[in-house]
């Protein structure tokens, strides 16, 4: 049963994501286990009574079996749970019903974002980005783009990246009198790669926190340093290197944002913007699939204002 779909008095059997887990002590001084429980439809609050353990904090971000019965406190839903346990190899589940997924088609994706990469005319560009792939490809391909805001679900990386792909051969080719397609789209492959490295993430893959080189450099920083790397090894030409650099750098827009510079070159200001309306354009879709025709959303942070769902 999906937690959007319980109802008071509902039983409850299944495999949930254990988003939080807190050991507490009620009044009489029994031990219970204060729970958040989820699955891609939402998150209910739990409570385990007389629970001493073994599962605690430390277990948070794991896929736990429980039984319980839905119950009502203070106006919300919540499962009082008479047996818990983290699950083993005999529990069957899909991530997908467990964690939010990118509604697309992971595999034609893939494909096309490397066909993509193979369209780089510039054999310079070409070798970094083929060098790049082969070392952050796999979890370029899973992980999510964000731990919030846009795209901070599973495969989030992949639909962002070639949604701005999507965008960059077209604008490429509208501009092409003072647009290098080849940097363009090598930029635009590699802007993010380096978040592979400043993300944490749970086991099912969704980011739990930021790694303390992805706190200390963040990702443009690091994407830079990564491309340094792969081009030195490669030989490339220094101006290329610089240039592929720049892009990752400044791909933020403005240092308000997270641009390490400001974009100097007409590639990077269009990759910049290129990745603005891709991570809004997402913030807008997720937003409007929660709000109903005819209202407005809550006030969306990273927007700094409500949205209208017109009809």
């Amino acid at each position: 049963m999906f937690i959007n779909e319980m109802n008071t008095g509902d039983q409850v059997e299944g495999c949930y994501l254990l988003q939080s887990a807190y050991s507490k002590q009620s009044s009489n001084g029994k031990p219970f286990l204060s729970i958040v429980l989820g699955d891609c439809t939402g998150t209910m609050d739990g409570k385990v009574w007389d629970y001493p353990g073994p599962i605690g904090t430390s277990d948070s971000g794991s896929v736990v079996w429980i039984r319980g019965t839905v119950s009502e406190f203070r106006g919300s839903n919540q499962i009082t749970v008479d047996r818990i346990r983290l699950t083993d190899s005999s529990d069957h589940y899909a991530v997908s019903d467990l964690v939010p997924t990118a509604p697309i088609d992971v595999e034609a994706s893939w494909t096309e974002l490397n066909h993509y990469a193979e369209t780089i005319n510039d054999p310079d560009y070409a070798a970094v980005c083929k060098e790049m792939l082969q070392e952050y490809g796999e979890q370029v391909r899973s992980i999510p783009a964000a731990k919030s805001v846009h795209h901070s679900f599973l495969n989030g990386l992949l639909m962002h990246t070639l949604s701005m792909l999507k965008a960059a051969d077209f604008l490429a080719t509208q501009y092409s009198e003072v647009i290098d397609r080849n940097l363009l789209i090598a930029g635009t492959l590699l802007h993010d790669f380096a978040k592979c490295d400043e993300f944490t993430t749970s086991p099912l893959g969704l980011v739990t926190d930021y790694s303390v080189k992805g706190q200390l450099l963040g990702h443009p920083v690091m994407g830079a340093q990564a491309v340094a790397c792969a081009a030195e090894k490669l030989n490339i030409p220094e101006e290329k290197s610089v240039l592929l650099q720049h892009m990752i750098l400044s791909h933020h827009g403005e240092p308000e944002y997270g641009a390490a510079v400001r974009p100097v070159c007409a590639e990077s200001e269009l990759l910049s913007y290129i990745d603005m309306i891709d991570s809004r354009m997402e913030i807008y879709r997720e937003t409007l699939n929660e709000t109903p025709v005819g209202e407005f959303s809550q006030r969306i942070f990273a927007l700094d204002r409500k949205v209208y769902h017109h009809n």
